[in-house]
């Protein structure tokens, strides 16, 4: 079995105005992005090359906003409750992931197009 391209855990996936699960994860894997629950039951997927995703200037770190299907979807790819003073470390560590993984998204859709 091959290795995804890209896969977070511990994702916090809304559906504006309800958070559908806390805990679930990112995966994109053979030129599909798909959004997993906690439980690996799926939310929605849709090929790579049909997805709009990018970071809002609004949005908190770690935080990034994806279309599939006609959905939009808030994925925060760090599922923690933020509480009190918050550490430039964990907001820097939030960017770094949110960042590899719209690139891995713009990679996927590079090699399948």
């Amino acid at each position: 079995m091959a290795e995804p391209d890209f896969s977070a855990r511990g994702v916090r996936i809304e559906r504006w105005p309800r958070s559908l699960t806390r805990a679930g994860e990112v995966r994109i894997e053979d030129g599909r992005l798909a959004l997993l629950t906690s439980y690996g039951r799926e939310i929605d997927s849709a090929p790579v090359g049909t997805v709009r995703a990018g970071r809002p200037w609004f949005a908190a770190p770690g935080a990034a906003v994806a279309t599939l299907n006609g959905t939009r979807y808030r994925l925060t790819l760090d599922g923690r409750d933020r509480g009190g003073a918050e550490d430039r470390a964990a907001d820097a560590a939030r960017e770094g992931l949110c960042r590899r993984f719209l690139d891995a998204l713009r990679r996927a859709r590079g090699n399948r197009a």
